[in-house]
């Protein structure tokens, strides 16, 4: 599978093998843009494939044990362009705690949902669903289980897209990610069985 990915912005260091990709993350790298912050970040690296495929779901095992600074972060993307793109991930807040989260981007305006979990989780495994222009983030502690985590359209997000794995260090630092047990499936998000479409 691994031989379908293709670089969007590759980092300085990092080892990719058939089952495995580690990502030594660089300093001040991120993805937001505008929102609340008012500034606009956009130098994260992130390794991707392409397809049109309209229906289906990827699955990754991400282990960011060494993050150890403010906003370490690791997990899935869909990058687009600068101004149209997803990612989920658990970003490193203290010894306390930390955000499991996301962020979508719709032309050129980010939103972040979070909720906080325990500062030893050490292992999130995520699941991206696509439904043609429609997309569904669910994570899992143990690759089985999986919760939802948001349900988003994306206004540049029908036909071809690019999506797959990506690793930074906002502030100043850096660390290794890992990624394992990648997988395409068929679409684990079913179509909707209640209220009919107007």
């Amino acid at each position: 599978m691994i031989e379908h990915f293709e670089w969007t912005r590759a980092p300085r260091t990092c080892d990719i093998a058939e089952d495995r990709v580690e990502i030594m993350t660089e300093p001040h790298t991120d993805l937001w843009q505008r929102t609340y912050y008012h500034f606009r970040n956009d130098n994260a690296p992130a390794l991707q494939m392409s397809t049109d495929e309209e229906f289906f779901s990827f699955i990754v095992k991400t282990d960011f044990s060494e993050s150890h600074h403010r906003f370490d972060q690791c997990g899935i993307v869909m990058y687009l362009d600068s101004d149209n793109w997803l990612k989920a991930s658990v970003e490193y807040e203290n010894e306390r705690f930390q955000h499991l989260g996301s962020v979508v981007t719709n032309h050129g305006y980010s939103d972040w949902a979070t909720t906080a979990i325990p500062a030893d989780v050490k292992v999130m495994w995520y699941r991206l669903s696509r439904r043609q222009d429609d997309y569904c983030i669910e994570c899992s502690r143990d690759g089985v289980e999986f919760s939802q985590m948001r349900v988003c359209h994306m206004w540049e997000g029908a036909g071809r897209i690019r999506f797959g794995i990506y690793a930074c260090s906002p502030e100043d630092s850096s660390f290794r990610a890992v990624f394992t047990d990648m997988a395409l499936t068929e679409c684990a998000w079913k179509a909707h069985d209640g209220q009919q479409p107007d």
